[in-house]
């Protein structure tokens, strides 16, 4: 027959499954509590970047609805002047027509870097002719 164990034996085996078991189920609800934490981070992680570029889109809407500013006409204006020396400059490199006109017209620049007001045309067409 074989020897029974001792009860301080018994009960050691007992507390150590015990202890075992405990430690199995731990580490898995360590696993799942870890998953679960890196979900709720993934999603909040979506979430920010969704909205930085909500206010991304915003900011550019309410830059795109404002006015222009002073600055941002001055800055256009001076495009403008730039756009027109250029176009001077190649107009004077084109050769000259068969009608016998030059190349470039005089006082081209003068008109372009004048006042955005002006409209264009000449300024003979806009005159009225002399009352008799």
């Amino acid at each position: 027959m074989a020897k029974r164990p001792s009860t301080p034996s018994e009960l050691r085996e007992a507390v150590e499954r015990t202890v075992q078991a405990t430690v199995g189920s731990a580490e898995r609800q360590r696993d799942r509590t870890q998953g679960a934490i890196d979900d709720i981070a993934g999603t909040v992680d979506n979430l920010r970047r969704g909205a930085e570029a909500s206010l991304a889109r915003g900011r550019r809407a309410l830059d795109d609805a404002r006015p222009a500013s002073h600055e941002d006409i001055r800055e256009l204006r001076a495009e403008v002047r730039r756009i027109g020396r250029r176009l001077d400059e190649i107009e004077e490199r084109l050769p000259a027509k068969r009608s016998g006109l030059p190349a470039k017209r005089s006082g081209s620049t003068a008109k372009r870097s004048g006042s955005t007001a002006k409209k264009s045309g000449s300024s003979a067409a806009r005159r009225k002719p002399p009352s008799s």
